[in-house]
């Protein structure tokens, strides 16, 4: 039996001027990959299985042998034949692992048997004859006196065994990896289609160490392009053999064509010329590999040399950072003793500065912290506790006497040190270091020196940009001006053209606060201001070149295919990045939605990409590139043929292919698909199919109003389909387009993942959506879509499914329905008495995001509800639940739910309905950051319950949800919640907040709760807090007076205690 450390030696034969080095180490790496799998599968399978060896166990051991002392010549086709060989050998091995099995099968005997070790025999005896061929001599080659170790290499096989453990740093492999897997577990798969495939995936992972190393470099134009052209030919090997799988079950599925082998040796056939030409295509590129190259901008000095100082602020805004300040200032005033350092990191003008003010500032602060100080450039520049003999002892000079009084001081008093982008004694560090009591560091920039152990321990907050309503906030104080009415209308505009970067939004301010305040005066400098705005954001096109992954900018370059200014759905680039696999989960256990949103979290944190809009409990929900990286990146994925068309106009084509991989339908006349789309077709117009052959993804952003944007891309996609063109599309995005006309010939679309049809209006969908068998996600949110087939459930790879809610939008069942096991969303669906839930729906355990209406007789308490509520409790993944019952009139009915205490990622919940639990309020999980409740009939207090929810942040009491006189929030109640919405509570009348509740509060709005007279005075004097009332009376008179629309209400600050009735007094 083998074992120990063997070595396969690698010489060279042929004379050293005529060798293609970067063909030798492209041969090396893929015969490492094959020979190393084909003798850890056989080293297995000695220790497992011994006895599947009887009888062949000489020839297996001579074969092994000769393989193991093989060395390779510097000629690919000798280590083609090399490669060859390894192959038909792993396939003898699977053989003899096939033949065990079978053994241990009753119902097989030795007939069944026979057919099979007579091919293991003639394999072997084939392989016997084809090994003295391969060079197993070595060879002396003269180096003229010099050293030939630089020209070996010598693999050892026990290290080498650990080559697929490796952690997959890129997109590229991992996917081939997959499909090839589910390819070899299916049965009797022909040994050429195997080896083709092999070929293909080792060809991947030979490749992987090098794409690994160029995830942190810079690649010029050209070796982007090979990037996006390895790319393209690993989708093409998934989707190659996705067909192949696919039609495989269709046979098994059909039970007369079973036993007919012919049409199945057909479709293999195919895949394995399919993946003979992926091979080629591969080799080539992996030859042809691009160097890593310096980027020009790292060689400058100083890139922050060219961006200009910020005004100073002498009253910093702190409504446009009162999350981070929340953020920080929980951190600093935790229990925890051992000294903590938190840095604040971010581009240059992120305003890091800024936000350490206000916490240095901030009353809560203050009186945690009797001692603090601030140092910027070396100074001291704040000495909150005004003691020389502290200064003096921060001085310069340092000596043991010094070291040991500074002990003393920083033991007794808990400090709060602001380390403003500059260096800091070490040795004060050490001292602070030392200390028990609950002292901090607020680090800016990175000219601070951290010890090893406090780098590792070091709390870092990422400053994002702003959003579009903090960007607002800061510029109109900034700006220190009332702003004309006439103005407002510009808003928008200001907010985008900062991007949110707040060095820009207090320029823009300062240059403004300068102008007569007119629309033409303010749109001249708006149009001039893109200059400035281009060398502030070139400190961030650096650290893109230095720090950017290249997985990270191939994700940035999807951004580029949304319209400018377009504020892109989180949920929307999470769902397109999974479905053209641009992330890749690292494990079994991980999501790739997880891994995007991780992706797109650290974009957000590191200001490559601005956030412009959250929900409510202050998740994610728009973003958008700022317009200097837009462009950036718009050249770059242009250059790199991301598209697949190197412009977007109707000049030449890419450098790496004459193919359209990823269409944009932007209403661009000078778009080279304009005319294919909307022009007038004939029958002697050009073909689509030199276009579109190989289209990855259509999206299309034609918003005019009518019929005419939904018949034209119907009509685009039926001609499309009909000329062989968009069989490879991963992505068909049309929301927003007004009633598309699909075709029934989507059928052949079997590779589409992603459907995206949300705010289409659409009446109904072709019934052959079914054969989309590959669909992840199905998006038909606010449509007039309220019934579909049965056949929705043969997308067995369906991961969200999004129905309209408003439109009872009811699936059709059949109780013996195959659930897709892998769904995760299932949005707006609508229950009755026959939607088949027990035994039926309840199967999908998967559910992360669950939203449904029950319908129920009105007077019965309907059996459904209590299957849904069975089937809620089994969803151990869940994390948002919207639920709502009604009677037959549309009307809330009884609710019940049980107590959901273990479900512990549930984050969001939205109960309409009377509870008939009303203890459920004090039984929600501590996870929760959301919560709406409406027509709840809550007869108690429910504040007295859920201000112990410890990471509640949003909650939402809506009509007749509580039904009680008074409600109370208590000391420490709230500790997180930022929003607080009261509407048409009619029977509240009074309501007490307690000193120390709501500490995070931001948002208060209270609707129509006529019988509430008076505010909370412990609200009154909350500066970060905006308050909107609408009383219900008083809006109906001021409306038949001015007209004014339902919803109107007042936002303002207030100063000391305000009876409600006098608020519209100051208005």
């Amino acid at each position: 039996m083998w074992c120990g450390n063997f070595k396969l030696n690698i010489f060279h034969t042929r004379d050293w001027d005529t060798i293609n080095w970067a063909e030798v180490d492209d041969a090396q790496d893929s015969v490492k990959i094959v020979l190393s799998r084909v003798i850890e599968k056989l080293y297995v399978l000695r220790i497992q299985e011994p006895a599947v060896f009887v009888g062949v166990e000489e020839d297996i051991e001579w074969i092994q042998t000769k393989l193991m002392n093989t060395r390779i010549k510097p000629d690919q086709y000798a280590s083609e034949e090399l490669m060859e060989v390894a192959y038909d050998f792993e396939d003898v091995i699977d053989d003899l692992i096939m033949l065990r099995s079978s053994s241990k099968l009753p119902k097989i005997g030795n007939w069944e048997r026979c057919p099979l070790l007579i091919r293991i025999h003639k394999k072997l005896e084939l392989l016997k004859s084809n090994i003295p061929a391969l060079p197993s001599i070595s060879v002396c080659i003269p180096c003229g006196g010099g050293n030939c170790d630089n020209y070996f290499e010598e693999i050892i096989w026990s290290d080498i065994f650990l080559i697929h453990n490796r952690s997959v740093a890129n997109t590229v492999v991992s996917p081939v990896e997959e499909k090839v897997s589910a390819l070899l577990a299916l049965e009797a798969i022909h040994p050429v289609t195997k080896k083709a495939a092999m070929r293909v995936l080792d060809k991947f992972r030979s490749l992987n160490d090098f794409l690994k190393n160029l995830e942190s470099v810079e690649l010029d134009d050209h070796g982007m392009v090979w990037i996006e052209e390895l790319s393209h030919a690993a989708m093409s090997s998934v989707i190659a053999v996705e067909n192949f799988i696919n039609k495989t079950q269709q046979f098994q599925k059909r039970s007369w064509i079973r036993t007919c082998g012919f049409s199945k040796s057909k479709y293999e056939n195919k895949l394995a010329v399919k993946m003979d030409k992926i091979y080629a295509m591969i080799q080539k590129l992996s030859i042809h590999r691009p160097p890593a190259v310096l980027n020009p901008q790292d060689q400058s000095s100083n890139p922050s040399d060219q961006i200009p100082s910020q005004p100073t602020m002498q009253e910093p805004n702190l409504t446009s950072f009162g999350d981070d300040v929340n953020a920080i200032k929980a951190r600093l005033l935790t229990e925890d003793k051992s000294f903590g350092v938190i840095s604040i990191t971010g581009m240059e003008g992120i305003g890091s500065t800024t936000l350490a003010k206000l916490i240095f500032h901030h009353k809560a602060v203050i009186d945690h912290f009797p001692f603090a100080l601030w140092t910027s450039d070396g100074y001291i520049l704040l000495l909150r506790q005004n003691d020389k003999i502290v200064e003096s002892l921060l001085k310069p000079e340092w000596s043991w006497e010094k070291r040991h009084r500074l002990e003393a001081f920083f033991v007794n008093n808990r400090s709060l040190i602001v380390v403003d982008d500059s260096p800091f004694p070490c040795e004060i560090l050490q001292v602070l270091q030392d200390t028990f009591n609950g002292s901090r560091m607020i680090l800016t920039g990175t000219k601070t020196w951290l010890p090893q152990d406090l780098q590792m321990n070091s709390d870092p907050h990422p400053l994002r940009l702003r959003t579009d309503e903090e960007s607002w906030a800061l510029f109109s104080h900034a700006l220190n001006v009332s702003i004309p009415p006439e103005l407002l209308n510009l808003k928008g505009k200001i907010a985008k053209i900062c991007g949110g970067l707040p060095l820009l939004i207090v320029n823009l301010a300062e240059q403004l606060s300068h102008k007569d305040a007119t629309i033409e005066e303010w749109s001249i400098v708006l149009q001039q201001f893109h200059h400035d705005e281009q060398k502030i954001w070139s400190n961030t096109l650096c650290k893109i070149h230095k720090d950017l992954s290249l997985y990270m900018r191939r994700c940035l370059f999807y951004f580029t295919l949304f319209p400018q200014d377009f504020d892109i759905p989180a949920r929307r680039l999470i769902a397109l990045w999974v479905a053209e696999n641009l992330v890749q989960p690292e494990g079994d256990t991980e999501m790739p939605e997880d891994v995007a949103e991780r992706c797109l979290n650290l974009l957000i944190a590191q200001g490559m990409v601005q956030l412009t809009k959250k929900k409510l409990n202050g998740n994610v929900k728009m973003v958008r590139l700022p317009n200097v990286l837009r462009r950036y990146w718009l050249s770059k994925s242009q250059q790199a043929t991301f598209r697949g068309v190197g412009t977007n106009t109707r000049s030449e084509l890419s450098l790496g292919t004459n193919k359209i991989r990823r269409l944009v339908d932007h209403l661009d006349r000078e778009d080279i698909s304009f005319d294919h789309i909307h022009g007038d077709y004939s029958a002697t117009s050009p073909s689509l199919t030199p276009y579109y052959e190989d289209a990855l993804s259509f999206l299309s952003f034609d918003t005019r109003k009518e019929s005419k944007p939904g018949e034209e891309v119907g009509n685009f996609l039926h001609r499309g389909l009909s000329n062989g063109c968009f069989l490879v599309l991963l992505v068909l995005d049309l929301e927003n387009i007004f009633r598309p006309k699909l075709p029934e010939a989507i059928r052949k679309l079997v590779q589409l993942r992603y459907l995206g049809l949300r705010s289409t209006f659409l009446e109904t969908v072709p019934s052959s959506i079914s054969k989309l068998q590959n669909l992840q996600t199905l998006d038909m949110k606010h449509t007039s879509i309220n019934t579909l087939p049965n056949s929705i459930w043969k997308l067995q790879q369906l991961r969200h499914l999004y129905l309209t809610e408003s439109y009872q939008s009811k699936l059709m069942l059949q109780r013996d329905a195959n659930f897709p096991t892998t769904l995760q969303t299932l949005c707006g669906l609508f229950v009755d008495d026959e939607t088949p839930i027990r035994d039926g729906m309840d199967q999908l355990l998967s559910i992360r995001k669950l939203g449904l209406t029950l319908s129920s007789k009105k007077g019965v308490m309907s059996f459904q509800q209590q299957a849904i509520v069975d089937w809620i409790l089994k969803l151990n993944q869940l994390r948002s639940l919207r639920f709502k019952s009604i009677d037959e009139n549309n009307q809330p009915w009884e609710l019940e739910l049980k107590p959901l205490l273990n479900l512990v990622n549930l984050s969001y919940i939205y109960l309409l309905g009377p509870l008939r639990n009303l203890s459920i309020i004090s039984q929600f999980p501590y996870s929760l950051m959301d919560l709406t409740l409406s027509g709840s009939g809550l007869v108690e207090d429910p504040m007295q319950s859920l201000d112990k929810l410890p990471n509640l942040r949003s909650l939402k009491l809506l009509a007749k949800s509580y039904l009680g006189k008074n409600m109370l929030c208590s000391l420490r109640g709230f500790p997180q919640l930022r929003v607080l919405k009261i509407w048409k509570l009619e029977q509240l009348e009074e309501w007490n907040v307690e000193k120390g509740a709501l500490p995070a509060l931001h948002d208060l709005e209270i609707r129509f709760c006529t019988s509430l007279k008076m505010l909370p005075a412990e609200l009154l004097h909350r500066t970060l807090l905006k308050i909107e009332v609408i009383p219900s009376q008083m809006l109906e008179d001021r409306q038949e007076g001015s007209g004014l629309l339902p919803g109107f209400g007042l936002c303002f600050p207030l100063q000391g205690f305000v009876p409600l009735e006098q608020i519209f007094k100051y208005s």
